[in-house]
This record gives C-alpha cells, structure tokens and sequence, in this order.
C-alpha cells in the first residue's frame, strides 16, 4: 500500500511516500480503507521527535492517528463488518491506503469524510476540558484560539451548556466566531482591557488551545491561575501554576462522547471548519501548514486522491 512514512526525526522534508506492506486485522480489530486523516499538532511533534519521553515511534514510522474510512477487513469479534463506516483513532498511523482501526465510531450516513475526521481529537480536547474547568450555564470562559480546529469546538459546546463564550483571535476569524456564537477579541497587547470591555461581569474560567501567551493574561482576569487549563503552553503553565491536559477519560467515555459529537454534527448542531485538504504525496505540505499554526480549521490528508 501506499503510506507517508519518516524514517529519522526532523522537519516537514522527512516525510516520504514509500510502499509499505498492508496491515490486517487481527482479533477484535477492523481495518479501515482511509478516506481522511487529520492532520494534528501532535503529528510534527511526533515526526520531530519531540515526544519520545512518552510517545517514541518505531522507525520507519506513519504519521497520523485520526481515521475516517470504510472497514474492508475484520478480525474475529471485531465489532463492526465490511462495509460500515467508521471514525475515530488508527492504530499504527492513519496517512497511508489502509490502517488499522482504534477505537471508533460508526459514521452517520449524512456526515462528509471531511467533517467526519475533524471531530474525534478535536471534539474529545474540547469536552475533556470543559468538564475539567467544571462550567456551567450562565459562567463566562475565555478560549483563546477561538477560532481553530479544539477552539471552535469548545466555543459551540459551551455556548450548547449555557455559557456565554469571548473568544481571542485574529481580526480575519472574528466574522467566523460571531458566526458560531463567541463574542471575539483580538490577541495580543492589551487583551485583558479588551476583555473587560466585552464581560464587565468578569469571566469565570479560561481555557488556552493556542500556546501563544495569553495566560497571564487571564490569570490576571481570574485573579488566579485555579480555573484555568492549557493544551498548548506547557512551559508557561508550569511557571505559572495552570493546568495542562493531554489526555483522559476512558475508552468507552471517549467513545461514547464521539458517537454523541457526530450525531449532532449530522443534525446540524455542530459545525467544522475545513482549513485545506491534501493528496497523500503532499502530506509534508499538510505538516508544514499545521506546524506554521496559521490554519483556519481541521487539515485532512486524503489518501484515496
């Protein structure tokens, strides 16, 4: 089959499509003929090794954990058959022909591959942080990266609970935030007058997707750092005393909140934004795109092009 594959750790130019030998499901396993994989930070991350206290890839490695596709091999008492289609994380990376199948969800027959893919890691970060931050209706938050892949998501789920929701983001995303129900504000110099300029009531918890300051900021707003978390600025955060999340939650929890996400997402209830989608052989295009943190959405490889 064909798969982008890195055979040593560095920058976007590692990645190479090569032939790689096909994957088969074993006991309980599905294999999934790839229609999507998302693209995530935590990909380049991987690819320049970066994460090799806790996450060190075998070399020759695929890059990708994120998988929408169609099942074309089952193991025996494999939950779903040829056929169904399906969406979730792979196992053994997701940017190649055929992958293996983690855990994952059936797919409603209305949702795009598309807007399939861009759900499972964005979705679980959001709800996972939420529920940490322990928000509830009529509570103000604060997203910084608003507008991005996790950021859109957390702002329609909390808009969904009850929140009022002020998301930072550039001047270019701020017609979009309007769109999905935040009140938006730029970034940078002066973030915290502009806040209180839109929540003079004060806000009540701030959640960082972006990794790009922002943080005192909203200690500043908060008073302290207690109900705030971050998923992108570890440094700051442990300077800081803020939370980090990197992950949580049980197979089944995960997967439950998955089924739930793209149900409402088929119903209309909730949106993504598709920033750009790549053939297979300009997957290090698709890298170098997330790693620049300039996209406007999910980036989504599309193996079947």
């Amino acid at each position: 089959m064909r798969a982008v594959v890195f055979e040593e750790f560095g920058g976007p130019e590692v990645l190479k499509v090569a032939d790689r030998p096909e994957p088969h499901a074993g006991p309980g396993q599905v294999r999934i003929k790839v229609h999507a994989a998302g693209v995530n930070p935590f990909d380049f991350k991987v690819r320049r090794g970066w994460t090799r206290d806790f996450a060190d890839p075998v070399l020759p490695a695929i890059p990708g954990f994120e998988v929408a596709g169609v099942v074309d091999e089952a193991g025996d008492g494999a939950e779903f058959a040829v056929g169904d289609e399906v969406v979730g994380w792979s196992e053994g990376g997701a940017y190649a022909e055929f992958a293996l199948g983690g855990n994952v969800a059936r797919k409603p027959a209305g949702l795009s591959w598309e807007q399939a893919v861009s759900l499972p890691v964005a979705g679980e970060t959001a709800q996972r942080v939420l529920d940490l931050l322990g928000v509830k209706s009529g509570e103000t938050i604060l997203i910084h990266g608003a507008a991005g892949a996790v950021g859109s998501i957390a702002v329609q789920l909390a808009k969904a609970a009850g929140l009022t929701v002020i998301g930072t983001a550039s001047a270019a995303n701020h017609d979009y935030l309007r769109s999905i129900g935040a009140v938006p504000v730029e970034y940078g110099d002066g973030l915290v007058e502009r806040v209180r300029a839109v929540a003079p009531q004060g806000i009540d918890a701030a959640f960082d997707t972006a990794g790009k300051g922002g943080l005192p900021e909203s200690i500043e707003l908060l008073g302290g750092p207690e109900r705030i978390v971050t998923i992108a600025d570890y440094a700051a955060a442990g300077e800081l005393g803020v939370q980090v999340s990197g992950g949580g939650g049980s197979r089944e929890q995960i997967r439950a909140g998955l089924d739930a996400q793209l149900q409402a997402a088929a119903d209309g209830k909730l949106t993504t934004r598709i920033a750009r989608t790549f053939p297979l052989a300009d997957a290090a295009k698709a890298q170098e795109l997330s790693e620049s943190g300039h996209a406007r959405g999910k980036i989504i490889v599309l193996p079947q092009e």
